[in-house]
Parts: C-alpha cells; sequence; structure tokens
C-alpha cells in the first residue's frame, strides 16, 4: 500500500506595494471598470525593484517550516515552481535553500507555468511514497510584473507578484489524495516569453522589440483554458469514484474571473464553495494556487475533512488538478 502524504505546514509572502487599477489607468490606456470587467482583478501586488523570486520565496518557506514545526535544517527535498527564475543558472532553489538554511535538502526548479505548484506536489509526493526522501517542501513563487510590457494594456493588468509554501510528509492528515497533469506542446505558442533562452538570447534587438515581455493569445487560451480545466478536475474526481457533489470547496486558478465562472458554471459548483483571490492579487502563476490555499485555510474556509479540488492552467500548455483531504 503506498504511503498517504499530506500538507503539514503553509505559508505565504507577498510583497508590500499594492497597485491598483487606477495606478494602472495612469501608465496605460485602460481604467478600473475596463479592466474589472474583462478580468475581476482590483489590485495586485508588485515586489520591490530590489527583490527577486528567490527573496519571496524565501519568505514563504519559512513560514511553511514554522508551521510543520521543523528546523529548515531537516527538510530533505526543495522544489520551487516558477517562470521567473531568479536567472538561468543556478536553479533559483539553490539560492532558496541558502536563504533558509536547508543545507540537507536536494534542490531543483519547476517549470510549468500557472500549473506548476500542481506539478510540484505530484512530483514530491511520488519521491515521499517511493523512499527517496521522508519530506519536501513545495514552493509556487513568481515575480512577474519583472517580465511585463507595461504599455501593453492586455497584459500588464492580469500579472502580480508573491510566493506560497507547503511542507510535505507522510500523514493521513491534509492528504494529497490523487493528482493529474496534462500538457500540450502543439499550442506552446498561445503563452510564452520569446526571448532569454537558447532559441533567441538576449541581444539588442530581442531587447528592442520587447521580447523578453510576456506574449499571450487571450482569446485563443480562454477557451483552451475551461475547456481543460473543466477536464482536469472531472478526472481528478473520477478517478476517486468522486464527483463534483462531493467537492467541498474548489480552489481554481485565480487569471481571470470569467475563466472561473465558466469553469464552476460547467462542473455545476455554487460560488459558495469556490475560493477566490483573484481581485486583490492577479494571477500571480505558480504562486496562485497555493497562495489561494493558505488563504483559505487561514480564513477558515476549510474544515477537517473537506474534501478540497485544486485546478490550474498555464503555459505550455499545462494544467492539472488535485484532490486533497483536510
Amino acid at each position: 500500500m503506498k504511503k498517504s502524504v499530506g500538507i503539514v505546514g503553509l505559508g505565504m509572502y507577498l510583497p508590500e506595494k499594492v497597485m491598483t487599477n487606477l495606478d494602472l489607468s495612469k501608465m496605460v490606456d485602460t481604467s478600473d471598470e475596463w479592466i474589472t470587467t474583462r478580468t475581476g482583478i482590483k489590485e495586485r501586488r508588485i515586489a520591490d525593484p530590489s527583490q527577486s523570486t528567490s527573496d519571496l520565496a524565501a519568505e514563504a518557506a519559512k513560514e511553511a517550516i514554522k508551521d510543520a514545526k521543523m528546523d529548515a535544517s531537516e527538510i530533505e527535498l526543495l522544489i520551487i515552481c516558477t517562470i521567473s527564475p531568479d536567472r538561468l543558472m543556478p536553479a533559483t532553489a539553490c539560492i532558496v535553500q541558502n536563504k533558509i538554511g536547508a543545507k540537507n535538502a536536494a534542490c531543483f526548479d519547476l517549470s510549468a507555468a500557472c500549473a506548476g505548484f500542481i506539478f510540484g506536489i505530484t512530483c514530491a509526493k511520488s519521491m515521499i511514497q517511493s523512499g527517496l526522501y521522508k519530506n519536501a517542501l513545495v514552493i509556487g513563487a513568481d515575480v512577474l510584473s519583472k517580465f511585463v510590457d507595461w504599455k501593453d494594456r492586455s497584459t500588464c493588468v492580469l500579472f502580480g507578484d508573491g510566493a506560497g509554501a507547503v511542507v510535505l510528509k507522510e500523514s493521513k492528515a491534509c492528504e494529497i489524495v490523487s493528482t493529474y497533469l496534462g500538457n500540450d506542446g502543439l499550442v506552446w505558442d498561445l503563452l510564452q516569453i520569446p526571448a532569454g533562452g537558447s532559441s533567441l538570447p538576449a541581444s539588442h534587438e530581442t531587447v528592442d522589440q520587447g521580447l523578453h515581455y510576456i506574449k499571450m493569445q487571450g482569446n485563443e487560451l480562454f477557451k483552451v483554458a475551461v475547456t481543460r480545466m473543466i477536464e482536469a478536475a472531472k478526472k481528478v474526481l473520477a478517478d476517486n469514484n468522486m464527483t463534483s457533489g462531493d467537492v467541498d470547496l474548489l480552489i481554481p486558478h485565480q487569471a481571470n474571473q470569467r475563466i472561473i465562472d465558466a469553469t464552476t458554471k460547467r462542473l455545476n459548483i455554487p460560488d459558495e464553495k469556490v475560493f477566490i483571490n483573484l481581485t486583490k492579487y492577479g494571477n500571480m502563476s505558480s504562486a496562485a494556487s497555493v497562495v489561494a490555499l493558505v488563504e483559505a485555510v487561514k480564513e477558515k474556509k476549510v474544515k477537517t475533512g473537506d474534501n478540497i479540488v485544486m485546478v490550474a492552467f498555464g503555459g505550455g500548455l499545462a494544467w492539472g488538478s488535485a484532490l486533497i483531504k483536510w
């Protein structure tokens, strides 16, 4: 019988600076009404220029480790899910390892965009179940404000910065019962940062053309996101002989209110069973799902025995879902 792997520690960190829709309207041709109507977002957190992804991740990690009543030196596996690493080399996880003192941890980064956290806990759970590690620290962290073209109103209004973390170990409490992952690389170009890698290395031309910023084909993404999130939620439930009626709380990816509404409607899950913090933070990519989970617990939206379904969708294209028995 496979080991039960559960969440034993939770943590999050959000930058202090709040950027409102009014602030954005002074930077680009937009308005609070335009942004709110199309996205549901009112404000987002923006990292200080001196802050990198590892800084946010380290703060969330410290809180999660403290919540787990552990010392950082006890962490055996450290995974950072991010698409905004401090640098291409070394892995941001190694930098965080140093910042928090997790000197005994094996570390690596995982890139699955907005679905990163679900990919991360899937990897960590499998490694713990295999007996390779006794525990894992999984962090979702992104500083997308540094990869946004602040002149492009179709993208700059969407994203924010933040980090969330969980500590996993063998436990039947807050158990990650099941996960499901999916990808479609045929449409990888719908959401991307074109330059900065080996395909288009940094140059004067790539900088001048703004190719180091997030590029998105929003209309096409919307359709795929709704379809795949519904598919992922149904799959993880079906794998456990459950239906949407068994869900006590749905935590959808916090990307766009319209996507959330379309997804929950087709899943037939009422609004009171859906956790949303998109209004305050926008889309924080890998951090969005885990920060939402941490906030839901802190706000006592979750009680012992609840069935929580997390579902996310992002660049890759990548999507995933997780069933957690709290």
